[in-house]
């Protein structure tokens, strides 16, 4: 069952990285690429996650996590920088 919600979840990132994706397509805003990436990222991290199924390999698997959560803020502040710029 556990395997059952992991794919769930890895289908919903997955989905919303390509939702992500088609804003860009109509804003080109760069944000919109940021957040895409970052969803794909989760979506592989609770992917592999299912298929080793050891907790052991978690370690690992939170830098995925982790540069997901940095590239989402990096989006943000580069968003900011920009709109105060301009």
């Amino acid at each position: 069952m556990t395997n059952f919600i992991h794919g769930l979840t890895t289908m919903g990132f997955a989905v919303s990285g390509l939702f992500f994706l088609r804003f860009w397509s109509q804003t080109k805003d760069v944000l919109f690429v940021f957040f895409a990436v970052a969803f794909w990222l989760f979506a592989i991290n609770y992917g592999i996650d299912a298929l080793l199924n050891s907790p052991s390999a978690d370690a690992p698997l939170y830098l995925l996590r982790l540069l997901g959560f940095g590239l989402i803020i990096a989006g943000i502040l580069s968003k900011n920088s920009r709109k105060g710029r301009a």
